[in-house]
């Protein structure tokens, strides 16, 4: 994975679902990079058959086509599916690059084209473009991908002190499935994919006021929980009451790899059982990060590797990805963050909560 410099290039394309294609992009060390441009990606994509281009243009890459070959995926709904960082709060009206200045209009030609390239199972016409979803993975793994983008609330300085429409980030339908899904589960480990990280903080330009807007729930207020930590207190509270055991945490979302433990001990809101979250990826997009962390839910950072660079390419090596292993024997679950060579940086050994 990686090997190819120009078809590495050209995956990167589908984390930036609304940026151009350049012929030519000459890199930090000076390499001028040739890509592969069609008609599709020459611009920012406005029309069903453009958003459809891009998953076609991936698909050009030898390498892309032999790993989905070879390697079963579980795709999640990114936000730049549609445009950098969207959510229901964006406005595109004074975008120069658009035409097409109707964002619902966009985002149903951006799902619509995600549903007909991403490796879904149909579903009951009522929840046709549902992404979160329950995937058994027999006695020792249920999985459950979660869809943290979809349904949040407008992006604001992520501080109300309610649950309502602004604070959202799963929403109460998600977080209801979410909560009967691991009551119910009899397997070992219940796993939540989850699209952005839980406390790393994520800001997404300023307000009128020269305030701060937050991406996901982290605000970088390490008071009680305020705005869509809300939420993310709610669901993690009613995991420890119900006495659910085993719960691991995996995601992409920010451009580096790192292993965080949530310690109530350490924590301004206790009311929950400790627990991990695994970040690595998103699969050949440009690099950043670290990100500071928000630490109401006493989030600590056991370990972390991340570019130099902003944006960086996937030649600079600063590609991450993570292998989870389950024991048959103990139940025993190894997770490893792994490099673009496929060397180790990190292993965690979690032993199972029996009971």
């Amino acid at each position: 994975m990686g090997a190819d410099r120009r078809s590495a290039r050209e995956r990167r394309t589908r984390a930036k679902a609304r940026v151009c294609c350049q012929a030519h992009v000459k890199l930090p060390d000076g390499f001028l990079w040739k890509d592969v441009v069609t008609e599709e990606v020459s611009k920012v994509a406005e029309t069903l058959n453009e958003f459809r281009g891009r998953y076609r243009y991936n698909l050009m890459d030898a390498n892309v086509r032999r790993m989905a070959a070879d390697v079963p995926q579980i795709w999640n709904w990114d936000g730049h599916e549609l445009c950098n960082d969207w959510s229901g709060s964006t406005d595109l009206s004074g975008d120069r690059h658009d035409m097409e200045k109707n964002e619902p209009l966009l985002w149903a030609r951006a799902t619509k084209s995600f549903l007909e390239y991403a490796p879904l199972r149909r579903t009951a016409d009522v929840q046709s473009e549902h992404v979160y979803r329950h995937l058994p993975q027999g006695p020792l793994l249920d999985l459950f991908i979660v869809n943290m983008r979809s349904y949040r609330g407008l992006k604001t300085q992520n501080l109300q002190t309610e649950e309502i429409a602004e604070s959202v980030v799963m929403g109460r339908p998600q977080i209801a499935w979410l909560l009967e899904g691991l009551k119910r589960s009899k397997a070992v480990w219940k796993v939540i994919a989850a699209d952005m990280p839980i406390s790393l903080q994520a800001t997404d330009g300023k307000d009128a006021q020269g305030r701060a807007r937050w991406e996901a729930s982290a605000n970088g207020d390490d008071c009680a929980p305020p705005g869509r930590e809300l939420e993310i207190a709610r669901l993690l509270r009613e995991i420890k009451r119900a006495g659910i055991r085993n719960v691991v945490w995996l995601t992409a979302g920010v451009h580096y790899t790192a292993a965080h433990y949530f310690d109530p001990t350490k924590a301004t809101f206790s009311d929950f059982s400790p627990f991990w979250e695994f970040v690595s990826g998103p699969l050949n997009a440009g690099g950043s990060g670290p990100d500071k962390s928000d630490t109401t839910f006493g989030t600590q950072v056991v370990y972390q590797k991340a570019s130099n660079e902003v944006n960086a390419p996937p030649t600079n090596g600063m590609q991450f990805f993570g292998q989870v292993d389950i024991d048959a024997r103990t139940g025993e679950m190894t997770v490893t963050l792994k490099d673009l060579v496929d060397d180790s940086l990190y292993t965690k050994t979690l032993s199972p909560q029996r009971g």
